[in-house]
């Protein structure tokens, strides 16, 4: 029987880090506003697996988008090669350890977090 998965959480990236975080990813291309770099206690900031910038400001911009179809572009984006080799850096390393995905948005169930959630979950 193989040994179980350690878990992949989505967590605020302005809570306090906890004991069982393992490692912690800022999964944001922007650093979060008012957190010091040593209160953050970030592992890994993976660029390459954020939203690009034209993505968030369709989203999150006037009219807003759809989840549905940022989920979609978003998707297309984690498949370019340099996202591809930052997702299966994260996926041995959720093989091996808990891993903590965190983000500065009030919304996590709702943001690119759930799509990469999922992402590594498989």
């Amino acid at each position: 029987m193989p040994a179980p998965t350690p878990a992949v959480r989505v967590r605020r990236v302005y809570d306090p880090p906890a004991p069982d975080d393992g490692v912690r990813v800022l999964v944001d291309r922007l650093w979060p506003r008012g957190l010091a770099k040593a209160d953050a206690r970030i592992d890994e900031w993976p660029k390459a697996l954020t939203p690009s910038t034209e993505l968030r400001r369709w989203y999150h911009g006037p009219g807003e988008g759809g989840y549905d179809e940022f989920r979609r572009r978003y998707e297309a984006e984690l498949a370019a090669p340099e996202a591809a080799a930052a997702l299966d850096r994260l996926r041995a390393l959720a093989k091996t350890a808990p891993l903590t995905l965190l983000t500065a948005t009030k919304h996590p169930e709702t943001s690119h977090t759930t799509v990469l959630q999922e992402e590594l979950a498989t």
